[in-house]
């Protein structure tokens, strides 16, 4: 059992998959869904403090590199318009847009692009990690009436 957690804590840390895609894991797997929901939020939000202090430098630093400079141009054209739709529909209310944009379980959404995004538009970092929090448990509260959901239905 420690091995299925440990594998939906990796799963849960892995951009655009995230939460989103570890908690039907885990549920496939059998687990508990509580302690399956915590250790996803944990393993989804260890990575924001280091993606919103290092990833813009690095994909700033590797746009125009050899080998990784489509990557990174892509990462940063896409979070960079990811936080300048987040800002025109916001305003001033970005901590809500950011946990809207997070909380919201569609492809893309997810605490990376989030996390990236509030970087590249300089949002303040301890609200940047509150409203990406925010948005994980809420994210990870509709994950989990999906998957409990589906498995109710599957095994019904």
């Amino acid at each position: 059992m420690i091995f299925k957690f440990l594998w939906i804590f990796l799963i849960s840390m892995v951009p655009l998959i995230e939460l989103r895609g570890a908690i039907p894991v885990s549920q496939a797997l059998g687990l508990p869904l509580l302690p399956s929901y915590i250790i996803c939020i944990l393993g989804n939000m260890i990575p924001v403090p280091f993606i919103y202090l290092f990833a813009r430098k690095f994909l700033e630093w590797g746009q125009d590199k050899k080998f990784i400079g489509k990557i990174c141009s892509f990462f940063l054209v896409k979070g960079g318009k990811a936080g300048k739709k987040m800002q025109e529909k916001a305003g001033h209310g970005l901590f809500v847009a950011l946990f809207l944009f997070v909380g919201i379980p569609l492809p893309g959404t997810g605490a990376w692009t989030g996390t990236l995004a509030a970087s590249l538009l300089d949002m303040n970092f301890k609200e940047t990690v509150l409203a990406v929090l925010a948005g994980v448990l809420l994210a990870g509260i509709i994950m989990m009436a999906v998957s409990f959901g589906a498995v109710t239905v599957i095994k019904g």
